[in-house]
């Protein structure tokens, strides 16, 4: 017990020295890189980082094969040995990894060529068969590299510069695959096993009819079972909760006619057919013998208790067939967005008058204005086209755009007006003066439980209203949240948030490196439960100081979440229950997450970490906010960080895309 209370002691004295060491680097931050008021950061903001957006419907519809290229046995089985022994590739599937060896294409180099050149975009990846390279950083040499090695994955998940380069110290030859091929033979995977699932779904009559948004749910967590040949699926006589399809092969069906007869064979049932159903309405009694026909079979099973944990009974499902995905926007909503645009009708840009820079980010910066005449300040915050147009993030800033113009939560940061010249898109925000969580995060270190339950009980109040309307949001962390006058956090930046409906994935890779989920790295198609996942990196960085995944550069981070939340050490100082909550929320699985059940983010509010947590109190905004911020009068920032002058004016930008911002 004595020791137990030391090591708690000690816990807690690291804490605070790490907190006083971070406000100390602040201070003694080299001037170059402070702000104009000496404020510095001792730990950077994250950038969010976003592919080009894909088209799944695209791939999906091309008939145009993927072209392969001939290579020899040997060449194949380096190639594959290669991707097995590389930490990112080796979670590719056995079907992902035959496309991608399939794939590759040769190419011979010289001594002394640049294969790779630091801070110069990629778009390939490599796999060296002969000969050997250097790889060096910033003019020092890393180590060097012979045949069988794979290189330069990060730019197959998305348009990056590259962090060294790799020079050839002889000739010799390489395989290599750009990144549209590579995120095609990705993609394609998942979308052909949830085509095939929802083809075989539709043909049982049970199911057929059940709206899409349901089907989608039951074909992702569907299993498939092999069961070796003369092997029992189903035994006369037993109880069972089981459902079964068959994908492949053939099932003998025998019977008794009574318990002292022999089984007499009944019937033979191929692909596509299916028995047990009744099991998904209630316990089934089995009346005749499954066996696994020669050869084995391929099952897609569904029990009856994952059905009604993710989709709900059957008998109620069949009576609410209104598909949520057809939902519009709520008469209270539509009231407030009328009255909204009616109140900023008449602002135009040059009423805006700049006090502060709040921000500033990839595409631009965030400044507090005062419009002529009125009191209130606002944010308004600016993007450069040039640079959208650059990395090709133009249907995200118009989704932005959509999502937030429609959105009527005290959780979520209000969209007034948007305007637009020729360098530039701007975005009339509410302000909220508190600053941002994460300027909060770096000087005290981390939260206790407490402070750390209440913003995320802001963020799951925010999550929920975007759920409810199939948006899912791609880009939490502490950096997104800002603080009201009052001290409640409201989710900003919408950049990558999305409308996908309901049981619907999407495919772009984006998000913040230490805050993506699994299936986002793997680009296996993603949903709603990724912001399940980032959910829980964010209670363990406010718990913590620090989220638990992070690495050196992008794609060692990325390698360690692959690697799973079970490797992580959680300290002393998160307790019992959320740990459990962090660990329910950041599954490997996304099926398997706290909140991707039928109950969804409420399942989450029901976990124990939230007893006694006042949710009524919170929406009602009547609970006590655990920060309180100081803030003089409309045009005080100082609970935000200085920011030097941008002197980088952009080019113009007169194509046209922006036309409906």
């Amino acid at each position: 017990m004595a020791l137990e209370q030391e090591l708690r002691r000690k816990d807690e004295l690291i804490r605070r020295l790490e907190s006083e060491l971070d406000k100390y680097r602040s201070v003694l931050q080299p001037p170059a890189s402070a702000g104009p008021g000496g404020r510095s950061r001792a730990r950077n903001q994250r950038q969010g980082i976003s592919a080009e957006p894909q088209s799944a419907k695209q791939v999906a519809d091309s008939s145009k094969p993927l072209q392969r290229h001939p290579k020899n046995s040997r060449s194949k089985e380096l190639i594959k040995e290669a991707i097995l022994d590389n930490d990112f590739l080796k979670n590719l599937e056995a079907s992902q990894v035959r496309e991608v060896v399939e794939c590759m294409c040769e190419r011979m180099f010289k001594r002394d060529e640049y294969i790779i050149k630091e801070k110069e975009p990629g778009s390939h990846l490599y796999v060296l068969e002969e000969g050997k390279c250097q790889v060096t950083k910033e003019g020092t040499v890393l180590g060097h590299m012979g045949p069988g090695k794979a290189f330069g994955e990060l730019a197959i998940l998305y348009n990056c510069t590259r962090t060294a380069s790799v020079r050839a110290q002889t000739s010799g030859k390489l395989w290599a695959i750009d990144r549209q091929t590579f995120q095609t033979i990705m993609m394609k995977t998942g979308l052909m096993r949830t085509a095939e699932h929802m083809e075989f779904l539709r043909s049982v009559n049970l199911l057929k009819d059940l709206a899409e948004s349901y089907l989608l749910k039951i074909a992702d967590v569907i299993e498939e079972t092999f069961y070796e040949e003369g092997e029992y699926i189903i035994r006369q006589g037993a109880r069972g909760d089981t459902f079964f399809i068959i994908k492949s092969g053939n099932v003998d069906i025998t019977q008794r006619t009574n318990v002292h007869s022999d089984p007499v064979h009944v019937r033979n049932l191929s692909k596509g057919a299916y028995f047990g159903e009744k099991a998904l309405k209630g316990e089934d009694l089995r009346t005749a013998n499954c066996i696994a026909g020669k050869g084995g079979v391929t099952c897609l099973v569904l029990d009856r208790e994952a059905f009604v944990q993710f989709i709900g009974n059957l008998d109620d499902i069949q009576r609410d067939q209104y598909d949520d995905s057809q939902r519009g926007v709520d008469p209270q909503t539509a009231s407030h967005l009328r009255a909204q645009q009616d109140e900023f009708a008449n602002v135009r840009l040059e009423d805006l008058t700049v006090v502060k820079t709040l921000g500033i980010g990839g595409f631009g910066r965030v400044e507090l204005v005062q419009v002529a005449g009125d009191k209130r300040t606002f944010a308004l915050k600016t993007l450069k086209k040039h640079h959208i147009v650059e990395t090709r993030q133009q249907d995200h800033i118009m989704s932005e755009k959509k999502i937030m113009m429609e959105s009527n939560s005290p959780f979520i940061v209000r969209l007034h007006k948007t305007f637009k010249d020729k360098k530039y898109l701007y975005m009339l925000l509410e302000v909220c003066l508190g600053g941002e969580l994460w300027t909060i995060l770096r000087d005290r270190g981390s939260f206790d439980d407490s402070t750390t339950r209440f913003y995320v009980g802001c963020v799951i109040e925010a999550f929920q209203y975007l759920h409810s309307k199939g948006i899912v949001y791609r880009d939490l962390k502490p950096e997104n949240l800002l603080l009201d006058g009052h001290g409640y956090c409201k989710l900003v930046d919408f950049g990558f948030a999305k409308k996908i409906g309901f049981g619907r994935k999407t495919w772009t890779f984006c998000g913040t490196p230490e805050y993506v989920a699994p299936e986002i790295i793997l680009n296996k198609g993603h949903d709603l439960s990724a912001d399940y996942w980032s959910l829980g990196i964010l209670m363990y960085e406010l718990l913590t100081g620090s989220p638990p995944f992070s690495g050196t550069d992008p794609m060692k981070t990325y390698n360690i979440i692959l690697k799973g939340i079970d490797m992580i050490d959680f300290p002393r100082k998160i307790t019992r229950n959320a740990h459990a909550l962090i660990k329910k929320l950041c599954r490997d699985n996304p099926v398997e997450r706290l909140g991707y059940q039928k109950g969804g983010l409420k399942d989450i509010m029901k976990h124990k970490w939230f007893d006694g947590f006042n949710w009524d109190g919170l929406r009602s905004r009547k609970l006590n906010s655990p920060i309180a911020p100081k803030i003089k009068s409309p045009v005080d920032a100082s609970n935000f960080d200085d920011y030097p002058a941008d002197d980088d004016i952009p080019p113009d930008d007169m194509t046209g895309w922006d036309k409906d911002f």
